[in-house]
């Protein structure tokens, strides 16, 4: 019996001495909303899926929302859809558009960028060779630097998107160092910070954040797995990002940690668009929106990225309901 209630003891010590190492490494700011920044992801290839008018879409972001924070991505498959042939039109317009309305533009390189299926190859490169393909990747990234680098609306250079979570999406395995090559060509080209983003539930962040100038999360709370078939919702506080920023910080230093996709869309088992209202908000209601606002202001991060403004207005223009462009304005 005493020698139960030692190893009793044992663990009622080990638990609240991580207990307490957990309140420790959980603390973190909490803003008010008015202090905490917001900036949207735009994908035209989304606004298309959607049916919407993507040049008109992406005006409103900067007419009517008023966005001063924008993440673009320079899909290779658009830039060059045919080998050696570069298109720059649409990205020049989205990035022309977005200056004028004097917004921080941060610009996403590399095969594998937002939006299914995630790696964004051109037919002509999907059968070749891995180390064929990826020369062929720095090319096409060199080109978007030398393009883009004079642009001074250009605060950041995202390489590649979640690259350690390539098991998500149509993708080839991760090659680390392939990616460190991609850093070091932006690197070389150019002196802005270099972002490298990760999974806010799946990752453990280390890996992308010693990379990154600039280090983002991506941060959701209602999701459908096609893996276990079912919906999920994260049982998790806002402490739980707190505590994976502070340890991560213990290996890693970037100068800065953002929230780069902040979920504001819903996730079903099909493109949402597809289903009916009753599914929709499982993941994404107008009170989830208004929640997960209130939600990010005790994670401990300030800058945040919406992720679904297509979205928005599909809901606008489809089902007459504008109560996510009503409640996005008083973020912006």
């Amino acid at each position: 019996m005493l020698k139960c209630i030692k190893i009793f003891k044992k663990i009622i010590y080990i638990f609240l001495f991580f207990l307490l190492l957990f309140l420790i490494l959980s603390r973190g700011h909490t803003y008010k909303t008015e202090d905490l920044e917001f900036g949207v992801t735009f994908s035209k290839k989304q606004a298309e899926n959607l049916g919407l008018d993507w040049k008109q879409t992406y005006s409103n972001i900067f007419e009517e929302l008023k966005v001063k924070k924008i993440r673009l991505s320079a899909y290779w498959n658009e830039v060059e859809c045919a080998q050696e042939n570069f298109t720059w039109d649409d990205l020049d317009w989205q990035i022309q558009k977005a200056s004028e309305a004097h917004a921080e533009i941060i610009l996403a390189v590399g095969g594998r960028l937002p939006r299914w299926p995630e790696c964004h190859f051109p037919e002509w490169a999907k059968n070749m060779p891995a180390q064929e393909r990826e020369a062929k990747i720095l090319q096409y990234i060199s080109k978007v630097i030398s393009r883009y680098s004079k642009n001074k609306n250009i605060v950041a250079w995202q390489v590649e998107n979640e690259p350690f979570l390539s098991h998500f999406g149509d993708c080839p395995k991760l090659d680390s160092k392939f990616l460190d090559k991609e850093i070091s060509l932006v690197k070389n080209m150019d002196s802005r910070n270099i972002i490298i983003t990760d999974s806010g539930e799946l990752s453990i962040w280390v890996p992308a954040a010693k990379r990154a100038d600039i280090f983002g999360t991506t941060l959701y709370r209602d999701t459908y797995s096609a893996h276990l078939k079912r919906y999920i919702h994260y049982p998790i506080s806002p402490a739980f990002f707190r505590f994976k920023k502070n340890i991560a910080n213990l290996f890693a230093h970037p100068s800065k940690w953002i929230v780069i996709e902040l979920q504001a869309e819903p996730w079903a088992p099909v493109p949402f668009q597809n289903t009916d209202q009753e599914t929709r908000d499982r993941t994404m209601s107008i009170e989830k929106f208004q929640d997960i606002i209130k939600f990010v202001q005790k994670t401990g991060f300030k800058e945040f990225y919406l992720w679904g403004v297509e979205f928005w207005y599909w809901e606008k223009e489809i089902n007459n309901n504008i109560l996510f462009i009503e409640e996005a304005k008083k973020l912006f």
